[in-house]
């Protein structure tokens, strides 16, 4: 079972692997995007975990759903209503149990993946987050480590494809042969996942 503690492993692990990557997630981003994906996540994350500090949420729904909020009103862009939507739907699907069950995460993961989806008008295929995000919610299943392989190569697949969505869809078929910066900070997320995991 998943307790409140292992979400905020979860946010910790991934706002680390951020800062880590973030000159990487930046420049992937200068080549088809605004150049301030890595800057934009870092301080969105950063500020995840000053919340998490501060307030303390003692749920599973709770941790995921303030999370949400934070990134929703500090990240640039598009990417804070789309990793703010993805938290804040899977922390609601989460509702108010203490814990949860793998299985129950994995459905609650799921509606964020579908409220991105939503929101952003994206598909498979279409170059964006949702490359990294729908094959490692299908790989869930198989447990954390599945799930981040599924999300890397997720991400790498987005490489030779047209981006459909987003700004890098401005560039057409100068959009081809970049790894799409958000595919990879959601690889980055299911990354922390595991990591959590393994604690």
């Amino acid at each position: 079972m998943l307790d409140a503690a292992f979400f905020r492993r979860w946010m910790a692990a991934t706002a680390a692997s951020v800062d880590r990557e973030a000159e990487r997630l930046t420049a992937l981003d200068s080549a088809i995007g605004d150049a301030d994906h890595g800057a934009n996540m870092q301080r969105g994350f950063t500020a995840v975990t000053a919340a998490l500090e501060k307030e303390a949420p003692t749920t599973p729904g709770a941790v995921l759903t303030l999370a949400g909020r934070q990134l929703i009103s500090t990240v640039g862009g598009a990417s804070g209503p789309l990793y703010g939507t993805l938290l804040r739907r899977a922390g609601k699907a989460l509702g108010d149990a203490a814990e949860v069950g793998e299985e129950q995460f994995a459905d609650a993961l799921r509606a964020g993946v579908d409220g991105v989806m939503a929101l952003g008008g994206a598909a498979p295929g279409d170059k964006t987050m949702i490359d990294a995000l729908l094959p490692a919610v299908d790989a869930l299943g198989d447990g954390f480590a599945a799930a981040r392989a599924a999300a890397e190569a997720g991400a790498v697949a987005t490489v030779p494809l047209l981006a459909r969505k987003g700004r890098a869809s401005y560039l057409g078929e100068r959009s081809i042969g970049h790894q799409d910066p958000g595919a990879t900070s959601s690889a980055l997320l299911i990354a922390g996942l595991a990591e959590a995991g393994d604690e």
